[in-house]
């Protein structure tokens, strides 16, 4: 700590008229003092964290109903029929309206929103967050049913940005209820959840239109009562006691009684911290969050973080932005008339469930990422370049359709490689707080682009013409990917014929794979010498 500093240097003052070999003796002492503090501490937790792992019935439950509310928070079968209800009789906005007036708001509330609902996330602890979506979903579904107005239909916008922005609590909640040796299990067990109620939700949609032929407003009354029975079920979720940040009391309670302890074995020794009292500053300094807000400029110095780093702010910007339109250039490219010839829920559902797939199947590719990375992602956004363009040109809907799940499923293939590349050697303090400001710079960046291109008081193109903007600036990222393959090939074949030429044996990289099970996420030690203990 801060304080533990200055009161180091007060008692080398002390000392100076002594040897000096005593001094590196005394700092030896404390070292290895809180290296027992720390060992003593690990070894009480490895065995609670063990006796846990045992005995599934402390935290089963209260995971099955967090995952049985994923499920059911995600069934929203009039979500991907959102547009054509805005543009078909019952509501009978224009599609200029829906496109740079009504959906740019989506962006914007979202950025705004995002930075609170993270801090809120971990100060109140998940719970309140979750009914904070809860009730924004409702609002949603009601002004949906109700509202009639442009401006009722920006608030809708803008209450789907909180929603969104909300969803943070879900994907952290987990990791209150357990232990750091169940997080790989329970948190699949959380995406699955998800990802089931996603693919559902679209099916059902789709077999109401379809096969039901119901109207919009009475799958909306549908939708209302699912994310109504999602707000009950949010109520209920049980309240944690720990998250990330700023609810480590009782760990820091257990630590100072550890020390304590340690003083009582060694009563004929001055504690060095004792020297000086606190101060605000210091304690300010040594909070967690600032702590782990420091070392992330650390972190990015490393060549992998910063690529996939990159990578996660720039393509999720194109990626979530096509997502946002792409509903209004099906319905420009083949405008129906007939709502159960409307296919958003099917394409929705083949899209997340090749999405799925795509996930699962990166987790068995064993390749050098070291060197091949820039490769991979400069292929993989060609590809989804490719398809943008495809997208933006045809007036084959079933072209459009394809192209689309095509799309998302090449994204879904690095999401979790770039999981993995980002958090393997990270602690989940880091890690969460490392992808909430990739998340963040994403949002500022699709904000900027929806500004310029898409808001009605910037150009205002229409969706073609944004597609268009989409497929350069996929291209540009090709570019800019395989440019940087290249040097980093040349520059490891270089130093491989170097090797080579002087007789040395190259030495064989080890094959990434994706299993955070092998991976120490326990404590990453910090550039100021501490540690940042995962809870």
């Amino acid at each position: 700590m801060a304080s533990e500093d200055t009161a180091g240097s007060g008692d080398k003052s002390e000392w100076e008229t002594e040897v000096d070999t005593k001094v590196p003796a005394a700092e030896d002492y404390e070292r290895q003092e809180d290296s027992d503090v720390n060992m003593a501490a690990s070894a009480v937790e490895a065995q609670s964290e063990e006796k846990e792992a045992r005995d599934p019935r402390k935290w089963k439950w209260s995971v099955i109903f967090l995952c049985f509310y994923g499920f059911m928070a995600s069934i929203k079968p009039c979500e991907p029929f959102i547009t054509p209800y805005l543009l078909s009789s019952e509501k009978n906005f224009t599609r200029e309206q829906v496109t740079n007036e009504i959906t740019p708001v989506l962006t914007y509330s979202y950025m705004a929103v995002l930075v609170p609902a993270f801090l809120l996330t971990d100060l109140l602890r998940y719970k309140p967050v979750l009914i904070m979506q809860g009730i924004s979903q409702v609002v949603i579904w009601v002004i949906l049913l109700l509202g009639n107005t442009l401006l009722q239909m920006q608030f809708m916008e803008f209450f789907y940005g909180i929603t969104m922005a909300c969803r943070v609590a879900y994907s952290s909640y987990i990791f209150s209820l357990v232990n750091p040796v169940l997080y790989q299990r329970v948190a699949g067990y959380s995406r699955s959840s998800v990802l089931l109620g996603v693919f559902t939700s679209s099916v059902l949609g789709q077999m109401c239109m379809t096969l039901g032929n119901i109207t919009f407003y009475t799958l909306n009354v549908i939708s209302l009562g699912f994310v109504s029975f999602g707000l009950l079920l949010a109520l209920c979720l049980p309240w944690p006691k720990r998250s990330l940040f700023f609810n480590h009391a009782n760990q820091e309670a257990a630590a100072t009684a550890n020390k304590s302890e340690l003083d009582k074995m060694n009563p004929n020794e001055e504690r060095s911290s004792s020297a000086a009292p606190p101060h605000a500053a210091a304690c300010w300094k040594d909070s967690l969050l600032v702590q782990m807000l420091l070392e992330v400029r650390n972190v990015m110095k490393r060549p992998s973080m910063r690529l996939w780093s990159l990578w996660w702010v720039f393509n999720s910007t194109g990626y979530y932005l096509v997502l946002f339109y792409v509903h209004i250039l099906w319905n420009k490219v083949y405008p129906v008339t007939e709502n159960s010839k409307v296919y958003n829920g099917g394409v929705e559902a083949a899209s997340t469930l090749l999405s799925a797939m795509t996930s699962f199947l990166a987790g068995f590719v064993k390749i050098r990422w070291n060197i091949w990375s820039e490769l991979v992602i400069g292929v993989i956004t060609a590809v989804q370049a490719g398809l943008l363009l495809l997208m933006g040109t045809t007036g084959d809907i079933w072209v459009c359709y394809v192209s689309y799940v095509l799309f998302r499923g090449f994204y879904q293939f690095l999401v979790p490689i770039a999981t993995f590349q980002i958090a393997s050697s990270l602690t989940k303090e880091l890690c969460a707080l490392v992808f909430g400001i990739n998340t963040f710079l994403g949002t500022v960046l699709k904000t900027i682009i929806s500004l310029i291109f898409s808001d009605k008081r910037g150009l205002g193109f229409d969706v073609h013409k944004q597609f268009l903007v989409y497929f350069i600036y996929f291209t540009l990222l090709t570019v800019v990917y395989l440019a940087c393959a290249a040097v980093v090939l040349i520059r490891h074949y270089r130093n491989h014929l170097s090797e080579a030429g002087g007789g040395r044996a190259m030495d064989q990289a080890t094959s990434t794979e994706l299993n955070p099970m092998a991976v120490n996420l326990e404590a990453e030690p910090l550039s100021n010498g501490k540690t940042a203990q995962a809870q």
